[in-house]
């Protein structure tokens, strides 16, 4: 009876210390530290990434560290850590793309394949400004959209991913003919998305929630009317009626309204499970009316809540008893993001505590040995903590993010496992450059593909300029 219980409580606990060190490394940093001496104290102790440049930083008369941490008073990265992790971009930029003369010529999707290398150009001209990463960004653009394949119509793994990046592109560079075409071709694959014949799921990678994530990124990007609000509202529709369809074959329509399954099984993280639907359909630019997110998306959320496990973690999918994925396809990393949408749209400090509780066990299980990337990396992770940063405005966060990106700044001295597609944006070294651009405008930060940026007036003016 003793083994017995002690094998429930190691399933209920996370399995074996053994397995947990298995998937991820001990954290090596001490947390944030609170004011006062104690503060300064723990500040002070030197982690492996910090003993590098100690020297420098001490002699240094333009040393303007705040106790020991990466940013100031108002939460701006310091010039010593800025230059840092703009050395490394630099670095790794240059290994990337010596590594991507052998990736596959065929892969045109953002999730391991040219749109995402297009799209982390993107990103790196919207931190810095210089013109050469928009210049980058469309020779990969003029290169995937020769070669749709026109077999699926996600953002991340389809036509849609490469068509949005083409069109944000096109539109910063004043070509509005081009820009528009790409928007055109999106919007044509809305039949096989509203298709009722179609076996399409509802998921992110794959599903109707990925083809969504497109629509509401031109928006955000290009303007508010760049997809008109009709589309969305018959994308938003179709994806509800298939949680109520199928909420309803399982006999959960009360506890659980919108259920939805992948391959089978009822994931819950954010790649193919609920986490990531719910998150879009509560995203403002989704326009769901307040009475269907309460009465249907609210009671979905708090079903999946009743599932974490005591360490805060959450199961790969509701039928799986394991505490093990600290990722952001599976686990804690990808629901923090559900339950702080939840917070933002229902006021509710529930989910804002359950969201610190996820905070937590990735900062203690999230330094990951399948490696540096986005879907189950240390970059993926660390967003977790610039977004709960956004929301908190807590310094913690911050400082949790900059400690993470540190480890990324020793991108291949841990001895992590080598990705399939090792300089991909989702599973290498793209999505930890794309982690580390957004350290350095911390404020402005988003997980790519997956959060949306503010709807921005500026970025019409901007275009007329």
């Amino acid at each position: 009876m003793g083994e017995g219980m002690s094998k429930r409580l190691k399933v209920q606990l996370g399995g074996s210390e053994a397995e947990m060190e298995e998937r991820a490394f001990g954290n090596p940093y001490p947390d944030y530290p609170p004011h006062g001496a104690a503060a300064a104290a723990a500040a002070a102790q030197p982690s492996s990434t910090d003993l590098e440049g100690k020297r420098c930083r001490s002699a240094s008369p333009q040393r303007d560290e705040e106790d020991g941490l990466p940013f100031d008073g108002d939460g701006k990265i310091t010039s010593y850590f800025n230059r840092r992790v703009t050395t490394k971009i630099k670095d790794l930029l240059q290994q990337m793309e010596e590594g991507l003369k052998t990736a596959d010529p065929h892969d045109c999707s953002a999730y391991t394949g040219w749109t995402g290398i297009a799209l982390l150009y993107l990103q790196l001209y919207r931190v810095t400004k210089e013109q050469s990463h928009l210049q980058r960004s469309l020779d990969y653009v003029k290169r995937i959209l020769r070669n749709l394949n026109g077999r699926r119509v996600t953002f991340l793994c389809g036509d849609a991913g490469p068509l949005a990046v083409g069109a944000v592109v096109y539109h910063k560079l004043k070509n509005d003919s081009e820009s528009k075409e790409c928007v055109t071709k999106l919007l044509q694959l809305q039949r096989i998305v509203l298709a009722t014949d179609s076996d399409l799921p509802d998921e992110l990678l794959y599903g109707r929630a990925g083809y969504l994530y497109a629509l509401l990124y031109l928006n955000t990007e290009i303007g508010p009317d760049t997809v008109p609000q009709s589309v969305i509202k018959e994308v938003v529709d179709s994806i509800i009626e298939s949680g109520k369809n199928f909420s309803r074959e399982e006999r959960k329509t009360e506890r659980c309204p919108l259920l939805y399954q992948w391959h089978r099984k009822q994931y819950v993280g954010a790649a193919h499970g609920v986490a990531g639907i719910y998150y879009m359909l509560m995203q403002p630019e989704s326009n769901v009316d307040q009475e269907t997110l309460t009465d249907l998306v609210k009671p979905s959320i708090d079903y999946v809540r009743h599932k974490k496990f005591r360490s805060g973690n959450y199961p790969s999918s509701l039928s799986n008893e394991t505490d093990r994925l600290v990722h952001w396809c599976h686990g804690a990393p990808g629901v923090i993001h559900m339950l702080m949408q939840a917070y933002k749209v229902f006021k509710e400090d529930k989910y804002l505590k359950d969201a610190i509780d996820c905070s937590d066990v990735i900062w203690q299980r999230g330094l990951l040995r399948k490696g540096y990337g986005i879907c189950h990396g240390t970059a993926g992770n660390g967003y977790s903590f610039l977004s709960l940063y956004h929301l908190t405005q807590d310094k913690k966060y911050l400082y949790r993010a900059c400690k993470f990106a540190e480890w990324c700044l020793e991108y291949g001295a841990h001895g992590c496992r080598i990705p399939d597609r090792p300089y991909s944006l989702f599973e290498g070294m793209a999505g930890a450059i794309h982690f580390l651009s957004d350290i350095l405008v911390p404020q402005k930060s988003r997980f790519p593909a997956f959060e949306l940026g503010p709807l921005r007036k500026e970025s019409q003016e901007e275009h007329n300029s």
